[in-house]
């Protein structure tokens, strides 16, 4: 079986600079895929050559089995690609209403008439549905820049789900998501059906830890390391790469690293 999306040998370069070192990378059907990897890592730039915003130096890219590397992308998105981004692009004036009228509508080809023929396209359901989904059933009415941006995130998400994608790439969902608003996104995402195939962009440890059966590890454009979660957590390179790059007030789950030192005791010794 194909898988749901590949790499074959990609190359990003910028001048002298290779963001993308010869990836490699299957997300198979079903999956709950996590890229993780330190800052300045590359996954940036591996997603957006995923997604066409930006044309690799070389190799090739795979959805459903069909070579997209050169497919613009918009036509990424109708195969069946769709993406959140790190920084939402919400647009703030509208509500998650029209919003989301508007992506299913777009998704139909009606986006010219979406509020014309609204009544009668069988629209308004599929849109309370995907609000329902995702806790935005009680903000339909509201200005999205009003919005908690736990809420926010949320909306981005849904509009992703619009879409109806085979394959959802979330670029940190979790970002900048106060405390108190987590439990919602991280349920949302979770709840999201296995027809789809999620590959997450994630710094939040515990989220990779607690969603991915599988991860892969980015590091200075080049994969360090791709299995089961289990494995990847205990590589000692994995540590090194993490251990001088958390938060002394966070450590990793005990069940991924059972024999991990805690930060602070690194940095004390």
């Amino acid at each position: 079986m194909s898988a749901a999306l590949e790499t074959i040998g990609l190359v990003k370069r910028f001048g002298g600079i290779v963001a993308t070192d010869n990836v490699s990378f299957r997300l198979e059907q079903g999956a709950r895929h996590a890229l993780i990897g330190p800052n300045g890592a590359g996954k940036t730039t591996f997603v957006n050559l995923l997604t066409g915003v930006l044309s690799p130096s070389s190799g090739q890219i795979l959805l459903q089995g069909e070579d997209v590397t050169h497919l613009r992308s918009d036509l990424r998105v109708r195969r069946g690609l769709a993406r959140t981004f790190q920084i939402n692009q919400l647009f703030g004036e509208m509500t998650p209403l029209e919003a989301l009228v508007l992506a299913v509508s777009e998704r139909r080809g009606e986006g010219a008439n979406c509020w014309r023929r609204i009544g009668a396209s069988g629209i308004v359901p599929e849109v309370a549905e995907i609000a329902e989904r995702f806790g935005l059933a009680d903000v339909l009415g509201e200005r999205t820049a009003s919005l908690a941006y736990g809420k926010q995130r949320l909306l981005e998400i849904a509009l992703a789900f619009a879409c109806r994608p085979r394959v959802l790439l979330l670029d940190e969902p979790a970002a900048g998501v106060p405390e108190a608003e987590r439990h919602d996104l991280v349920a949302a995402v979770a709840a999201l059906p296995r027809d789809v195939s999620v590959l997450l962009i994630e710094h939040d440890m515990d989220l990779v830890f607690s969603y991915a059966d599988r991860i892969s590890v980015l590091v200075n454009g080049a994969l360090l390391i791709e299995g089961p979660v289990e494995t990847v957590a205990k590589d000692p390179r994995v540590r090194e790469v993490y251990l001088g790059q958390v938060h002394p007030d966070q450590a990793y789950p005990d069940q991924a690293y059972p024999d991990q030192v805690h930060p602070d005791e690194a940095q004390h010794g």
